[in-house]
């Protein structure tokens, strides 16, 4: 029994250093990588006696973005948090915010040999905002807040890219959607495509409105980034998303594109255009009735940005 009870243990140990052995093999095949960047973009004019007039005024705008990745032979998972958001004073005017983003996005691949550029991909996205916003000069009354609205997509399909950190193709036929708008006043009202408050002649409530609207549908997203010039790079976003049961082939629309000048290690100056349409996003004018609007069609949504500043690695 002794020598059956070494023998056993010996045998464990073998087997035990094997495993070992694999383990660092494996380790050495795979890779987590950090990065982390914070920008802060300023703008200033100031005038003084100036006879062709002008308002003094100044903008800020701090982005500041976190990456998590593992690369291995066969899986990648990609992991993005980035906050966005930029405030505006004019003279005689209050401070006012011109940008507010919060996302978080997080992708995992899988393919079945070294040879493809084809993974089995599953994704999720998150976006939202921090602060309340207004339809300036109005502040009393706020049209988006914190989860007012949220949106998240969950799905799984296929993705292609030699170097998915510089390009990649995204498709997913079957892409969950959900439009948080946990806010009562903006849900009540219907605001983000939610189904708004039933209300009696009197004006009592009958039912509160929607607080979430879930879709199902059809996910398509394009990233390219690339050096154009010497110390010039651009980079591309584009998000396609319809829904099968909701007005299908109705296409919902986000594309960004950025070019990033380099001045030297830490200062850059920033161009970008960011277009926006969503058919549930409707627009209110208002009517001849004091505080009463009118609810019209969806409209394109257009940003534009353009600023110098510095950038910080760490």
């Amino acid at each position: 029994m002794i020598r059956i009870a070494c023998l056993l243990l010996a045998l464990s140990v073998q087997f035990l250093n094997a495993q070992t052995d694999s383990v660092s093999a494996e380790k050495a095949d795979y890779k987590w990588i950090q990065t982390n960047k914070a920008g802060l973009d300023i703008s200033e004019v100031t005038f003084v006696n100036w006879n062709a007039g002008g308002s003094n005024s100044i903008s800020a705008l701090l982005n500041v973005r976190s990456e998590l990745n593992y690369d291995d032979s066969y899986y990648k998972w990609k992991n993005s948090a980035q906050l966005r958001y930029g405030v505006n004073k004019q003279e005689a005017q209050r401070l006012r915010k011109t940008e507010d983003e919060l996302e978080l996005i997080s992708t995992i691949g899988y393919r079945e040999d070294t040879l493809t550029n084809w993974y089995f991909s599953g994704r999720f996205n998150f976006k939202t905002q921090l602060s309340n916003g207004y339809n300036y000069p109005n502040r009393d009354n706020p049209i988006s807040r914190l989860m007012a609205p949220g949106y998240m997509f969950l799905g799984g399909g296929t993705e292609y890219g030699k170097n998915l950190d510089k390009f990649s193709l995204y498709f997913s036929p079957l892409t969950f959607k959900a439009t948080f708008v946990l806010d009562e006043d903006l849900s009540n009202a219907g605001s983000f495509g939610v189904e708004p408050a039933i209300f009696d002649e009197e004006g009592n409530m009958i039912s509160e409105g929607e607080r979430v609207r879930v879709e199902m549908g059809i996910l398509f997203t394009n990233f390219y980034e690339a050096i154009v010039f010497e110390n010039i790079s651009v980079k591309h976003q584009l998000s396609l998303y319809t829904d099968y049961l909701d007005n299908f082939g109705n296409i919902d629309v986000d594309w960004e594109i950025i070019f990033d000048f380099k001045v030297n290690q830490y200062v850059k100056a920033t161009l970008g255009s960011h277009i926006r349409y969503d058919d549930n996003i409707k627009t209110l004018v208002a009517t001849d009735v004091e505080d009463e609007f009118e609810e019209r069609g969806a409209k394109v949504q257009w940003k534009q940005l353009l600023g110098v500043g510095v950038v910080i690695d760490f």
